[in-house]
């Protein structure tokens, strides 16, 4: 892996790349240089892994890459190209941008031409790009080294597009990418099997090699393939003391195998000196993302000390083999396996690439092969889920290739807690009085990123909003959709005017929207929403409060890939009873304003939800099949109260209309903030 960086439209370039490649410069210690232009200037760091040619190359195109099928696109189009950076190169300027699609392999790149830049990376987008647009235009690897030279309105660039930004006019435009495709048609063990064996062996080097040992069934394969190809590598693993399950059964693997075994064992005492870097070096304070990199960051700090120049991870086999508990609650294992897949790049891409790169190391992920996942994202579900257990299918082929069963059938807990670091952060807490999110948040005081809440007023985006305020990212603005059927597929529209209200004892800005509420053309309303949001608030991404309902959050979906946005579903596949138990707990006040089924009458609208009405529900569900959180559409809800709020919300005067016993809807006409 590389660094790559460039500004245009700047007086001073060169001497910001100058200071950008050295913000970066752990990303590539063998060489570094960079090229002026006649609007501004590129630079590159180089991790030299195999020959490499010098960039930027022709003081025009840089780029991050590690391209497997390089030499085979250079004989098929005869360009004579000395290396994959070199092969991306040529590509574009005989190809076009058309040509990355027959890349095999990771990349970010920058090409100048013709008075414009083009930035694009690979669809799953494990190697990072960022930009920053205004009277200068600037990218880099990493967003710490845009904002290190006073860039403000930072985003990445989204894997599945590419950038354009015309210098003359100062103006970007974004063209979509094709992403892979889900099926039911893949079932051969053995073209699995050939698959994961090619997908290791092509990432391999002469270099000294590292893999990351948690003893669960993805790392344990990769050692095992490698070891039947012959390879010489070394095991690294982290765990806060010695009864962590993943360290025994690291422990137990390498021993089996004989296999060299490095291990850093911290003490809890010694976790804040860790977080002091790594939560800036990952540049989020969320505390799942911190107690997986902790474990992460320790196992490289010993590999780097041996000279470890590319690192073996596990990482991609939950989003392609079925791996999570949401994939068990889905009725459309595939299509969820997609969707998580589309959203690693902010999730865990990121956080992986610039703590493997801060030791000069890097990163290589065999399970996110293109030809693997295009293979696995067709392989029927119910291959994929059976027996109890998740990621079957890929336990079958571990087996047949020779993996004990103790590993490929292990019910591996997730990194931070089967190495007890999620332990630790919890301990670390409790001494500083305070929750594991605020005790991270005092190492990163900025903001994660600056989220739009898709908001209707009720429990669920309410919910949402909290949540995500919880793991320290910055709530910028409401985005609300006033429809104008009642019976939309896509908004709630009970007592939409409150949203005002809310947004005003939340002290957050409010955007809305109104829509006809026409099925399928309401989305075209929404998107304009999003948009006024996105260029208003320099936003990063949409949050929603969807729990089950896929029709809903796949338009959202598909709405911020192509303004380029992440998407945040914190309450997606939630157990209906204990959501409805933890808002109590948290004391949001909620009543309904609607209900729609069997047992709900008009004596359930306007009275704030108790514990003991939702043990009724829980009941309910039991005997008359209802959703406990109203995801059938048995209810909708409003939030009076909750910890967001400055105030509370008081119905002064308010109407009950009754279609029948069980058909009842609450109109609010009067209501003030006390």
């Amino acid at each position: 892996m590389c660094g790559i960086i460039g500004i245009f439209n700047s007086k001073n370039a060169i001497d910001q790349i100058k200071k950008g490649l050295k913000i970066m410069q752990a990303r590539g210690r063998d060489a570094s240089d960079l090229a002026e232009l006649d609007s501004g200037a590129i630079g590159h760091n180089l991790h030299a892994i195999v020959s490499h040619v010098p960039q930027p190359i022709e003081n025009c195109f840089v780029a991050n890459c590690e391209v497997y099928n390089w030499q085979e696109l250079n004989n098929k189009y005869n360009l004579k190209a000395k290396n994959d950076a070199d092969l991306i190169y040529q590509l574009l300027k005989s190809k076009g941008v058309e040509s990355l699609e027959e890349l095999d392999g990771v990349f970010a790149l920058a090409y100048a031409k013709d008075n414009q830049v083009i930035l694009a990376r690979d669809i799953i987008g494990v190697k990072p790009l960022w930009f920053a647009q205004g009277e200068e235009f600037a990218f880099a690897s990493e967003k710490k080294a845009l904002e290190q030279l006073g860039f403000v309105d930072i985003r990445e660039v989204h894997p599945r597009s590419i950038l354009t930004y015309d210098i003359e006019k100062k103006e970007s435009t974004v063209s979509q990418r094709p992403f892979f495709e889900i099926g039911e048609d893949n079932t051969d063990i053995d073209q699995l099997i050939t698959l994961l064996k090619t997908a290791v062996k092509k990432r391999t080097t002469d270099q000294k090699m590292g893999v990351l040992l948690s003893g669960g069934i993805d790392s344990t394969l990769i050692c095992l393939i490698l070891k039947q190809l012959g390879q010489e590598f070394t095991c690294y693993t982290a765990a806060i003391d010695e009864t962590a399950q993943d360290l025994i059964h690291a422990r137990e693997f390498a021993k089996l195998h004989n296999l060299e075994l490095k291990e850093a064992i911290i003490k809890t005492e010694e976790v804040p000196k860790y977080l002091q870097t790594i939560v800036p070096l990952i540049e989020d304070s969320n505390v799942v993302k911190v107690g997986v990199a902790l474990p992460f960051y320790t196992a490289c700090e010993i590999a780097a000390k041996d000279g470890i120049r590319v690192m073996f991870s596990g990482l991609g086999s939950e989003e392609l083999f079925a791996g999570y508990e949401r994939h068990e609650q889905s009725t459309n294992i595939n299509q969820e396996c997609l969707i998580g897949l589309k959203q690693m790049y902010e999730r865990d891409l990121y956080r992986d690439d610039v703590l493997t790169m801060h030791h000069s190391i890097e990163l290589r992920l065999p399970l996110l092969d293109h030809n693997l996942t295009k293979y696995a994202l067709k392989i029927p579900a119910d291959l994929k889920i059976k027996e109890g257990f998740k990621k079957h299918i890929l336990r079958v082929a571990a087996t047949k290739l020779g993996l004990e069963e103790q590993f490929a059938w292990r019910k591996k807990k997730a990194a931070q807690y089967g190495s007890k670091f999620d332990k630790a952060l919890q301990r670390l807490a409790k001494q500083n009085k305070t929750t594991r999110s605020e005790y991270l948040r005092s190492f990163y005081k900025t903001h994660n990123l600056k989220l739009g809440i898709l908001y209707s007023g009720g429990k669920d985006s309410t919910y949402a909003a909290y949540l995500m305020k919880k793991m320290n990212y910055d709530i910028t603005c409401l985005i609300s959709i006033i429809s104008e059927n009642d019976h939309s597929y896509m908004f709630h529209t009970p007592n939409m005017h409150m949203v005002d209200m809310q947004a005003k004892t939340m002290d957050i800005p409010l955007i809305k929207q109104t829509t006809k509420g026409e099925k399928e053309v309401e989305l075209e309303d929404l998107k304009i929403a999003i948009i006024k949001a996105k260029e208003e608030y320099q936003l990063d991404g949409i949050v929603t409060g969807a729990l089950y309902s896929s029709y809903q959050r796949n338009r959202v979906e598909k709405i911020c890939d192509e303004l380029g946005l992440k998407i945040f579903n914190p309450l997606w596949h939630k157990n209906q009873e204990e959501e409805m138990r933890e808002l109590i707990d948290l004391d949001f006040e909620i009543i309904f304003t609607s209900t729609a089924a069997d047992g709900l009458g008009k004596e359930w609208l306007n009275k704030v939800i108790t514990i003991k009405d939702v043990d009724k529900l829980v009941s309910m569900s039991k005997t008359i099949g209802h959703n406990v959180a109203g995801e059938g559409g048995e209810f909708e809800s409003l939030v009076l109260n909750c910890p967001l709020f400055n105030q509370s919300i008081e119905i002064v005067e308010s109407s009950i209309q009754c279609e029948n016993e069980h058909t009842t809807r609450l109109t609010i006409t009067n209501a003030r903030l006390r």
